[in-house]
């Protein structure tokens, strides 16, 4: 059992520490010498970044944000198994729940970050990340529910809330159905997903009160013109 709370302690720590590294903000001020928060919808994510700054610091922003989210993953798993420390359920085993544990911090890191006033983005991005290490068909998935609803919608914010809200089932499912995994685990990690995806949604709850009025502004891939610190610009 000391194991066990040493290992999600750590695995905690870590995806924090991590998770504060925001990538919006680091880039911005690498490549242009600015805060993010101070364009555009002032938040500190992936969409501001593109729609604010251009392509190329959206991809590196796009990049760090999933590695971050891996090495979390990786790394709590890693400090999990030297430990030796399973769940204490039922067989004790298993150490895949401390990489859920990670991800929730780290994007608890995202969204409030250590370095930066606590003040940070959104949590999508990071979130996925883990899944392409848990479970790539998971990761493939959720991707594909994003790209279907953005494609259709042309709403980021709606993407993103409609991906995040079915993470909880598709990890459930395959738990069971592709890694055969017995129902109490598969349980456990939709339950720690859900966690995951509500820091998620909550944090859009300005985006959700547009939609439900009218007022979201829809995604265009296009760089419009004009002044980046233009604040009708909310993205997520």
């Amino acid at each position: 059992m000391v194991q066990f709370i040493l290992a999600t302690a750590i695995g905690a720590c870590l995806g924090y520490l991590l998770g504060s590294c925001n990538a919006a903000i680091i880039v911005v001020r690498l490549l242009k010498g600015e805060d993010i928060r101070n364009h555009g919808s002032h938040n500190a994510g992936l969409t501001n970044t593109l729609r604010c700054f251009g392509k190329g610091a959206a991809a590196l922003t796009l990049i760090f944000d999933l590695t971050k989210g891996v090495i979390a993953v990786l790394l709590g798993y890693l400090f999990c198994n030297l430990l030796g420390a399973g769940l204490p359920f039922p067989d004790g085993d298993n150490i895949r729940y401390i990489s859920f544990v990670a991800g929730i911090f780290a994007i608890l890191g995202h969204v409030f970050p250590l370095y930066y006033g606590f003040k940070g983005g959104k949590g999508v991005l990071v979130g996925v990340s883990i899944f392409l290490v848990l479970c790539p068909l998971c990761f493939v998935s959720l991707i594909a529910v994003f790209a279907l609803i953005l494609w259709r919608s042309r709403y980021v914010s709606l993407a993103s809330v409609i991906a995040t809200a079915c993470a909880p089932v598709f990890i459930g499912l395959y738990t069971v159905f592709l890694y055969h995994e017995p129902v109490p685990y598969a349980l456990l990690y939709a339950g720690l997903t859900a966690i995951m995806a509500a820091i998620i949604i909550i944090k859009h709850h300005e985006n959700i009160h547009r939609l439900r009025t009218g007022t979201e502004n829809r995604f265009s891939f296009s760089k419009k013109k004009g002044n980046p610190t233009d604040a009708s610009e909310k993205e997520r």
